[in-house]
């Protein structure tokens, strides 16, 4: 997920029009050929690995205060999506399962949630051996905030 949302960010930097990356992707059909693609745009198109290294490599072949500039900006880019989606405040059904999830497997669910084995992980995997109901409070306080 990570790399698919840095490479839509590069991409979106390198200034690549629609129409040059429906000429490279591969849609979620396989029959479908690119002009169905370029054709159809708020289908979800999935970017193989041709855009991917096309984008790389123009930016590789950037001076290097331009990759600075634009790494940053997608950085930015990255933060506005993340205050905005923080800022929606519903809760979306993947809080909820991870919710269901910390109560019956505490640990399970703050990996899930933080993506990496951490301390947060270790932490919930040793409370909840030591007892199950101090795992699930603590998997609930990192799922929900």
């Amino acid at each position: 997920m990570k790399r698919m949302l840095l490479c839509t960010f590069l991409i979106a930097q390198l200034g690549l029009t629609s129409s040059y990356a429906a000429a490279v992707v591969a849609t979620t059909d396989p029959e479908k050929t690119t002009k169905d693609a370029a054709a159809a745009p708020d289908k979800e198109i999935k970017f193989n690995d041709v855009v991917v290294t096309d984008a790389i490599r123009e930016f590789k072949s950037l001076s290097r205060v331009d990759r600075k500039a634009r790494v940053a900006e997608a950085k930015m880019m990255i933060k506005e999506y993340k205050a905005a989606k923080k800022a929606s405040g519903e809760p979306s059904t993947n809080t909820v399962l991870l919710a269901i999830l910390a109560v019956l497997l505490p640990p399970l669910a703050v990996y899930l949630k933080e993506g990496v084995i951490n301390g947060k992980f270790w932490l919930s995997l040793v409370l909840t051996l030591l007892f199950w109901i101090p795992g699930v409070i603590y998997a609930l306080i990192v799922v929900l905030s």
